[in-house]
């Protein structure tokens, strides 16, 4: 028997834990059998990476099949043509077949490139991890040791390999509280992303600690015997800083080395909740306390489960350190996360308190359903998991975490999906705040719904932060609007293909759509025009794919054969356009005329016009009854300045996608809600709100003025029927 498996047997016996050593024995061989020849970068046979992975894993103290997976993690992926998953199944059961197919990269499908191939892993992973927490468990192990041995690749694999690690899995273990994990991890990668800073750092520590070396074991003296005195059972640990998190507060915050000023910290791990607060007071009594640095997350735990009291003081030399304290269950979980708490007994449910805080992965798996867009995903996964959090409070007092940069809309899909569906405004301490506030921490937020809401606004995908917000949002167009879906998409996609400047037929465009649809992976054309339109993929993403299934169906005209004679050629005058030529306007029976709207009247198309000639500005198109061109002729201005205007036909009808602005006067009794309830039925009808101010009337009442984009008087009218038909409004006029 291999003198590996051996020391990992040992290491479970050893562990007290009822583990089923012959299920796992039989796992070795199979794994040393199917990767027998095979080598790694080091020379070593292939066969003490699985070994090594599962011997962390047994560190987690994660179960039989947890560790029998880790040695068969690789044989799926490597020893394709020797063993499937099936069999897998059938000789170990499908718990460690799972296990394994969800740290199984898909490498026998084809990808556009290796970023799109990386993402889809990712996806693959979380996906499965959603299903068995374990997943992350044991791929975290096998991303340690290969970072553990990564000297023996290429340099530019290292680097690749070290900026995965940094910008993912470092990140994904801080999220489940395997504080020990994502520091070797972290450490591991900036010693191959950085090398120079990083000794740099290391070499800083070291001439730091040596210096105040006495210091730190002065204090650790002191507070001994004083837990000793008050009869405090206790462990005490001393410790600096890890080197990456000295390097990012110094590159974060521009410090120097001699900057950090929680460089030094000292752990008690004490017996009970109780002897903690004990604890802290003592520290408190010994050390003046630096204020602002006391933070309690026994009373408000981390969402990772982390708990501990930290608190940073000066000592009596005169050195700033950091207390932290914990019991020894606190300890545990602050080491090992998530894992620490997992349990793997058979018929027996994870705890609720568990898996509610692992809605991120269940989130997540959402935003793969719901976005064909791997950018989208990755957005995502880095916001959910990898930004710093702010908590806030209900009016109840729950504690909700939600990423730096969250919104009260994010807020209030995290209450629930209809809690976010039917918001109307929101509170914060009290006093109304718009819904795209950002949260502080600490903050109690409260959340203001009404029956009458019309749902949420599209707008409001381009404000959230999370993913879960998100993807509520998106639930709900795609449910509720899919009508209004299909035209949003199919308008979008009409766009796109107006930029090639190439005439199709209707027949020709359908065809197009169908390819395209197909090779999304949607089965019909209207599932693609949806999904454009609810948010769950983008035109600008899609638009190669759009142009090469265009480029496939459509032909360009060739170039006409150039004229032999070239003398019979007319050549037509040369016309010089003025740089803003909109030619919406024909002027005096010419079209094409560099125009500019009066701002005074705003007129629209479907408005009677008249053009004026201005001084050294070209010509002003108004509306025929504007009273600036009233009091021009009343004054006695030359008439030929004056000349007839006209719309072009497309621009009345609206079949150019142009808006012009139009200004609205709107008076309304005045409410808490008046403001949400415009702005919403305004993003229902997709109208652009370019300008809004509001005044007073009187007690009551309220004068609103608000700039809109238009396309034409048609559309202007039906703006103001909708404006009208909220229960406030008592008038709205063009203005």
């Amino acid at each position: 028997m291999n003198n590996g498996i051996e020391k990992l047997l040992f290491i479970l016996e050893k562990s007290g834990k009822n583990y089923d050593l012959l299920k796992i024995r039989q796992a070795y061989r199979m794994a040393a059998e199917l990767h027998e020849g095979q080598f790694r970068n080091s020379g070593e046979a292939y066969i003490s990476h699985p070994i090594a992975v599962a011997e962390i894993a047994a560190g987690l103290g994660l179960d039989t099949d947890s560790i029998c997976a880790a040695l068969l993690h690789d044989t799926v992926e490597d020893c394709a043509e020797k063993i499937d998953l099936d069999e897998i199944k059938r000789r170990f059961g499908p718990v460690v077949a799972e296990l394994v197919d969800g740290l199984t990269k898909m490498v026998n499908i084809p990808f556009a490139d290796k970023e799109e191939q990386s993402v889809e892993n990712l996806r693959k992973m979380l996906l499965a991890m959603s299903r068995d927490i374990r997943v992350i468990f044991i791929k975290l192990c096998d991303r340690l040791h290969n970072m553990r041995t990564l000297d023996a690749k290429p340099e530019h694999k290292r680097r690749i390999t070290a900026l995965e690690t940094m910008n993912v899995y470092a990140p994904l273990a801080h999220r489940l509280g395997m504080q020990r994990i994502k520091h070797e991890l972290e450490n591991l990668s900036l010693s191959y992303l950085d090398p120079i800073g990083y000794n740099e750092v290391y070499n800083d520590i070291e001439r730091k600690y040596g210096i105040n070396r006495n210091f730190l074991e002065k204090a650790r003296g002191q507070i001994a015997d004083k837990l000793t005195e008050y009869n405090i059972h206790f462990q005490l640990e001393g410790r600096v800083k890890s080197v990456y998190s000295i390097y990012k507060k110094m590159y974060n915050q521009n410090k120097s080395f001699d900057e950090i000023y929680d460089f030094y910290a000292l752990r008690i791990i004490v017996d009970t909740e109780l002897e903690c607060y004990t604890a802290l007071g003592i520290i408190h009594d010994m050390f003046r306390s630096m204020p602002g640095r006391f933070k309690d997350y026994i009373s408000t735990p981390k969402p990772n489960l982390y708990r501990s009291l930290h608190t940073t003081v000066i000592g009596r030399d005169g050195i700033p350190f950091e207390v932290q304290i914990r019991t020894w269950d606190m300890h545990h979980i602050a080491e090992y996360g998530i894992a620490a708490h997992w349990k793997y007994k058979s018929g027996e449910e994870s705890g609720g308190d568990i898996d509610k805080k692992l809605e991120w992965v269940a989130n997540l798996v959402e935003t793969e359903e719901d976005t064909h867009d791997p950018d989208e995903f990755m957005r995502a996964l880095k916001i959910d998991i990898f930004q710093d959090e702010t908590f806030v409070f209900t009016p109840k007092g729950d504690v909700i975490a939600l990423p730096q940069g969250s919104t009260v809309i994010d807020f209030a899909y995290n209450i629930h999906s209809q809690v976010g569906n039917k918001m109307i405004g929101g509170k914060i301490n009290g006093m109304i705040v718009p819904i795209d506030r950002v949260l502080q921490n600490g903050e109690i937020v409260e959340i203001i719904t009404s029956g009458q809401s019309r749902g949420p606004s599209r707008d409001w995908l381009k404000i959230v932060k999370t993913s879960e917000a998100k993807n509520k949002i998106r639930q709900w167009f795609k449910k509720e609007k899919r009508t209004e879906n299909i035209a949003v998409g199919r308008a979008e996609l009409d766009r796109e293909l107006k930029h090639y400047g190439v005439a199709y037929t209707e027949a020709q465009y359908n065809t197009i759509m169908a390819n395209l649809a197909k090779r999304l992976g949607l089965h019909e054309v209207e599932d693609l025009y949806n999904t454009i339109g609810y948010g769950g993929m983008s035109v600008a993403k899609i638009s190669g794919k759009l142009r090469d299934a265009f480029d496939a169906v459509v032909t360009p005209e060739p170039p006409q054969e150039p004229l032999r004679d070239v003398s019979q050629v007319q050549l037509a005058p040369k016309v010089h356009h003025a740089k803003h030529f909109t030619g919406s306007v024909i002027v005096d029976g010419v079209d094409g005329c560099q125009v500019k709207f009066a701002k005074c009247c705003n007129p629209l198309p479907g408005d009677k016009l008249i053009a004026f000639v201005t001084k050294g500005f070209g010509i002003s198109v108004h509306k025929a009854d504007c009273i600036n061109i009233a009091q021009k002729r009343a004054a006695g201005e030359d008439e030929t300045r004056f000349k007839e205007a006209q719309w072009v036909d497309e621009y009345v009808s609206g079949q150019q996608n142009r808006t012009f602005e139009a200004v609205l006067h709107i008076t309304a009794v005045n409410s808490y809600v008046l403001i949400a309830e415009i702005t919403m039925a305004l993003a229902d009808m997709r109208v652009s709100i370019l300008q809004m101010n509001s005044q007073n009337k009187n007690d009551s009442e309220v004068n609103i003025t608000m700039t809109v984009g238009c396309k034409n008087l048609e559309h202007l009218y039906s703006i103001q029927a909708r404006l009208r038909s909220i229960r406030d409004v008592l008038r709205v006029t063009r203005s």
